[in-house]
């Protein structure tokens, strides 16, 4: 039964994951919402020998779940996505929006940085409408527009300090002063559904661009003679790319030579989650555009193109371990530590270290969640003997 840990609980046993390594029959205890470096006498003892005990995942691309949009939802359905979310182990979640119109998009800031403030949510990634029509993926073309600096500034003011992210076309007219804006204000800007060439994408870098968004998705291929945005961000090690592993987003041999290239220090696993995940197949809306959900794939129904995703990050993680066998350390790493850190909270959580929220996800020995841990309470409680 869900619920609140006693005031000071010990999760022993367990394979613990942690910023120096994986320490077998490991011990995490708690004391009311954090982590401690000790434990008094008293403190109630949980067997989790045979699971995996690793930080809560944080996911900084998310446009919903649960069948609530984080875009158009009110405040009760974006909380019922946070939750699904939560009950996959995604204990930090930023909202993404999708292109719409300027007003509406500054509304929903104003709704959204609501829930940023009273601790819902981490932040605010604006996903559109600065992107490219050659690239737009599952944006109203009708709405798209050149990244203008005063624009990008209206959807900050309307965020009210909340905005962490906004994904640009940063070779569209107003790009680089856009990322310029950006980091100097310490919000990341995100290269994608863009259609830069190579040496496009190395100005906005060196002006400030931080993130690609879901790499290989929405931005021209890698080619000989054309190398284009994806040669740019794999190389250079100011950039820390997003990658959806799903399935169907990427093979596993292009999520292999993401991290190849990169390093797990510089790889963010994302769901990019649409409505749908947690939710089932269907029809849905995403912005503006009709979408339908078969075997968890969304697709838009006019012209196919892939529209977000239905995954949730419990399902990441064990396909990252199991198929693409990347190890569990620099799974951590990629879908809590890393954009912890890009998002600037890793002062507390992203690891399990003492002093940190006591966010933490439970695996059985088969990667599959057993139990989640935020704040020092129980969403899923783990079944133990």
């Amino acid at each position: 039964m869900a619920g609140r840990a006693a005031d000071s609980t010990v999760l022993a046993g367990a394979r613990v994951v942690l910023p120096t390594g994986t320490v077998d029959s490991g011990r995490v205890t708690v004391e009311s919402t954090r982590i401690s470096g000790s434990a008094p006498e008293d403190a109630r003892i949980v067997d989790l020998t045979g699971h995996w005990v690793v930080p809560g995942f944080v996911d900084m691309h998310n446009h919903g779940g649960g069948g609530a949009s984080f875009t158009s939802g009110t405040v009760d359905e974006v909380l019922h996505g946070i939750r699904t979310h939560r009950e996959h182990g995604t204990t930090t979640l930023v909202a993404s929006t999708v292109t719409g119109e300027m007003d509406f998009l500054a509304r929903r800031a104003g709704i959204l940085s609501e829930l940023v403030e009273q601790g819902d949510l981490a932040g605010i990634h604006f996903e559109g409408p600065f992107i490219s029509p050659c690239r737009k993926g599952a944006h109203s073309e009708a709405l798209l527009r050149d990244p203008d600096p005063a624009e990008v500034r209206k959807l900050m003011d309307a965020a009210r300090g909340t905005a962490r992210m906004f994904t640009l076309a940063t070779e569209l007219p107003g790009g680089i002063d856009s990322v310029r804006l950006l980091a100097e204000h310490g919000v990341i800007a995100a290269i994608g559904h863009t259609d830069a060439t190579y040496e496009q994408t190395v100005e906005a870098i060196d002006a400030g661009a931080t993130v690609a968004t879901h790499l290989f998705n929405a931005m021209p291929p890698l080619a000989h003679r054309e190398p284009g945005p994806i040669a740019a961000l794999l190389e250079d090690d100011r950039i820390t790319v997003e990658l959806i592993n799903d399935g169907t987003h990427l093979h596993p041999a292009i999520l292999e030579l993401a991290y190849h290239h990169k390093g797990a220090g510089r790889v963010a696993l994302i769901t990019d989650a649409m409505d749908a995940a947690g939710f089932g197949d269907g029809q849905y809306q995403l912005g503006p555009l009709a979408v339908s959900v078969t075997d968890g794939v969304a697709r838009l129904v006019e012209g196919g193109s892939i529209a977000g995703s239905t995954l949730t990050l419990d399902t990441a993680f064990r396909r990252a371990v199991t198929i693409d066998r990347i190890p569990v350390e620099d799974v951590v790493r990629s879908i809590s530590a890393n954009p912890a850190r890009l998002l600037g909270v890793d002062d507390r959580v992203g690891s399990l270290e003492p002093g940190k929220d006591a966010d933490l996800v439970v695996l059985d020995e088969d990667f599959v969640l057993a139990g989640v841990m935020r704040k020092g309470e129980w969403i899923i409680e783990p079944k133990t003997a």
